[in-house]
């Protein structure tokens, strides 16, 4: 069938049939290698190092969400990138921030990618953002194999949900477990305290300009407690990646833009280093 195929140029009978809506299931019936799950790994003594990508944060505010994450990588206690990207775009109302291995996370973004960019295909219509969450918790699960190796991928999905007009966000354990936050959330090494600020700054009625700049100053307060965090760099200009999805769809922020968010944060931050203050009453 393979020798056939080389000389005709066409693709077998089986990739041209409609079948499942899922490209997960079938790549599962015809590669099933492919799949991030289903790799072997040889096997190994001790913890495996490979380089990881840290704080992912996400934030709510009326008719739309904030999805941002830090630029650093590590590797044990080193610093394997210093400009690594951690957000992508899902779809055209969605998002993904990964945290956990880096390399798996990717892959597994872009496998995400086409999973729903193949259902909208087979379809005709895009899977709600409810049922983008549950394709995501899927694919983490398969990882489970992996994860037990100390591969483990946990991101952090978001996107604006046209039925309901509003953005939702989404995290996950390393089982694929999947739990809808309710205005801010985090996840990664610096997700405590990057949490732990957002808490005290958050409010539902957050403008789109104030609920990014409350992204980075959460970023910076990973960043002041956690290593493996990365802060801005202002000497290699080297800023968060900051996304905004609302009812027009994804955006990520320009450099630019990026960087003056970090500047204004920076500036107040030398006359208050630990930030603004929330009201005690």
């Amino acid at each position: 069938m393979e020798a056939n195929t080389r000389s005709t140029g066409r693709l077998p009978a089986a990739f041209l049939t409609p079948g499942s809506s899922s490209f997960m299931d079938f790549l599962g019936e015809h590669s099933p290698e492919l799949l991030p799950g289903k790799r072997v790994l040889p096997p190994v003594q001790g913890v495996i190092e490979a380089p990881h990508g840290t704080t992912i944060v996400a934030a709510s505010f009326p008719g739309g969400v904030v999805l941002a994450g830090d630029r650093r990588a590590t590797m044990g206690n080193m610093i394997a990138q210093r400009d690594i990207e951690k957000v992508f775009p899902a779809d055209e109302y969605s998002a993904v921030g990964i945290a956990g291995t880096a390399g798996l996370a990717v892959e597994m973004v872009k496998l995400f990618q086409l999973e729903l960019e193949h259902f909208e295909k087979v379809e005709g219509a895009q899977l709600s953002l409810e049922g983008k969450a549950n394709r995501l918790s899927t694919m983490i699960r398969s990882n489970l194999a992996m994860a037990m190796q100390g591969l483990a991928v946990v991101p952090l999905f978001a996107g604006y949900d046209i039925d309901r007009e509003k953005g939702r966000i989404f995290s996950y354990d390393v089982t694929g477990g999947r739990s809808e936050e309710l205005g801010y959330a985090a996840t990664g090494s610096g997700s405590v305290f990057a949490r732990g600020s957002m808490k005290k700054l958050y409010r539902t009625d957050l403008s789109e300009q104030e609920t990014t700049t409350l992204v980075i100053q959460a970023l910076y307060d990973a960043a002041d407690d956690d290593s493996a965090t990365g802060g801005p760099d202002m000497a290699r200009r080297i800023f968060p990646i900051v996304t905004v999805i609302t009812e027009d769809g994804f955006r990520r922020l320009t450099d630019d833009e990026s960087a003056e968010l970090a500047r204004t944060v920076l500036a107040k931050r030398m006359e208050q280093p630990d930030g603004p203050r929330a009201a005690l009453l």
